[in-house]
C-alpha cells in the first residue's frame, strides 16, 4: 500500500465506516476511518474529505414527526383545526414530499387544503403534463390548468409511473376534510382561494416566491421555517429531508458546519494533517437520460471547513492553448512545459485562455463528485476522500 502515483489526477474514493444509528458519534468514527487511510499512505496535506448528510442527521437523531410537523404549521401561521392552507409549487416526489404532505394536512383536520403545481414539471424536473399540453389547451404559462382540463387519464411520471396527482389527493384525504388541486406557473393565482395561511414549498426560489405573497398581504411562511426549533430542528427546517420509517421524517442535519470543523481539527490533531471537510447531500447535476435535475436539497453542501468558503474552480482551456502552440509551430516535446508556466502567469475571467472554464464554486463541484461516487442508493461508503481537486 502506499501513495497514489503522480500521474493520478482528480480522484474520488469511497471509504467504509460501519453502521451509524442515533447517538453515534459520526467524528470519531470518520477519524477511525481515515486513520486507516493514513496508516496505508493515502492521506495527504490538501486532500478533502466528505460525509453525507444522511448519517449525520441520523446520528444526531435528527427525525419529527407528522404530528411535530403539523404542530409547527399550526403554530407559525396560527391557523384553527378548520383552517384553510395553501401547498405552493411542491416537488413530485414520495421520498421527499410525501411526508412533509401528510403533516401539512394534518395541520388542519376539519379544514381544505389547496396545492397549486407547476407545470409541465416541477423545479427539478420531475414531469407531471406532457410538455405540450398547456399550448394544446390554448392557455398561456400562468393561465390554471384544473383537473377537469386534464381528464381522469392523466399523465403518469414517466420513470416512477406514479399519478402524483392522485398519491396528494390522498393523502390529505387521510388528514384533512377536504383538497383542491390545479396547476399553474403564476404563484399569485393560489391568492384567488382566500386562505388563511401558504407553504411556499418550492426549493430554490422560496424566498423570491414568498416574498411576492408576503407583498400581496398574504400570511406565508416556507419550508425553512418549519422543525427550525424544538428538540429535532435544523436551520434549514424541512428543507433536504426525507421519509424515514413509520411516520417519520428525517431532517437535514443542523449545525453541519461544526460537524465538518470537528473532524478537520480531529484529524489534524490526532494525524498530523491538514485536510478540508464538508458535509454534502444531493450533486448539482441534470441527469439527461431523465431530465430531472438532481438538486432536492437545497444545496450540494449543508456546511463545511473554512478553507473551502469563497474558493472557486478555474482554469486555462487547455484545448485552445494546445492548438495555439501547434498553429505557432511550438513543437510537441515543448507544449507541457510551457503549459506550466502558462497557469503560472494567471489570467481573467474574460481572456481567451481561460474561455469556457465557467469558475464554479468548489463546494459545489466536490459535494457533487462524492454524491456521484456514494451514490444514492447507499454503497455503503458514508465518506469520501477526494484527492488533488484543490491542487489543480
Amino acid at each position: 500500500m502506499g501513495k497514489l502515483p503522480d500521474y493520478f489526477g482528480v480522484s474520488a474514493f469511497g471509504i467504509k465506516m460501519g453502521v451509524i444509528v442515533p447517538g453515534s458519534d459520526v467524528v470519531d468514527m470518520a477519524y477511525e476511518s481515515l486513520l486507516k487511510c493514513n496508516e496505508d499512505g493515502f492521506l495527504d496535506h490538501g486532500d478533502t474529505i466528505c460525509i453525507t448528510e444522511s448519517v449525520v442527521a441520523r446520528a444526531q437523531n435528527n427525525y419529527v414527526t407528522v404530528n411535530d410537523i403539523a404542530s409547527q404549521v399550526r403554530k407559525k401561521l396560527k391557523l384553527r383545526a378548520d383552517g384553510k392552507i395553501g401547498v405552493l409549487f411542491p416537488i413530485l416526489s414520495r421520498n421527499r414530499f410525501s411526508m412533509i404532505m401528510k403533516g401539512l394536512a394534518a395541520a388542519v383536520p376539519e379544514g381544505h387544503v389547496v396545492v397549486q403545481l407547476s407545470h409541465p414539471a416541477d423545479e427539478v424536473g420531475n414531469q407531471i403534463l406532457p410538455y405540450d399540453f398547456a399550448e394544446k389547451l390554448g392557455k398561456n404559462n400562468g393561465e390554471v390548468i384544473n383537473l377537469d382540463d386534464i381528464g381522469v387519464e392523466r399523465f403518469r411520471h414517466p420513470i416512477t409511473g406514479v399519478d402524483y396527482i392522485e398519491l396528494y389527493q390522498d393523502i390529505i384525504r387521510e388528514q384533512a376534510r377536504g383538497s383542491t388541486i390545479f396547476l399553474s406557473n403564476d404563484p399569485l393565482q393560489i391568492l384567488g382561494y382566500k386562505l388563511d395561511g401558504v407553504i411556499v414549498a418550492n426549493i430554490h426560489k422560496r424566498e423570491k416566491i414568498r416574498q411576492k405573497l408576503a407583498a400581496q398581504g398574504q400570511d406565508c411562511i416556507t419550508l425553512q421555517d418549519l422543525c427550525n426549533e424544538g428538540a429535532s430542528w435544523s436551520e434549514w427546517g424541512l428543507l433536504g429531508s426525507n421519509i424515514s420509517s413509520g411516520d417519520k421524517l428525517k431532517l437535514a442535519p443542523r449545525e453541519a458546519d461544526v460537524v465538518a470543523e470537528k473532524i478537520q481539527a480531529r484529524v489534524r490533531d490526532g494525524l498530523g494533517k491538514n485536510i478540508e471537510v464538508i458535509v454534502y447531500g444531493d450533486g448539482a447535476y441534470c441527469d439527461p437520460s431523465t431530465g430531472i435535475y438532481e438538486l432536492a436539497d437545497p444545496q450540494p453542501a449543508f456546511g463545511m471547513t473554512a478553507g473551502l468558503r469563497g474558493k472557486y474552480r478555474e482554469g486555462l482551456k487547455y484545448k485552445y492553448l494546445v492548438d495555439k502552440m501547434l498553429d505557432e509551430g511550438v513543437g510537441l516535446e515543448a507544449i507541457e512545459g510551457k503549459l506550466e508556466e502558462k497557469k503560472k502567469e494567471g489570467f481573467g475571467r474574460n481572456s481567451y485562455e481561460t474561455e469556457g472554464t465557467t469558475p464554479r464554486k468548489a463546494e459545489d463541484l466536490i459535494a457533487s463528485l462524492a454524491d456521484l461516487v456514494s451514490g444514492s442508493a447507499d454503497a455503503g461508503t458514508p465518506l469520501i476522500l477526494v484527492k488533488g481537486f484543490l491542487g489543480n
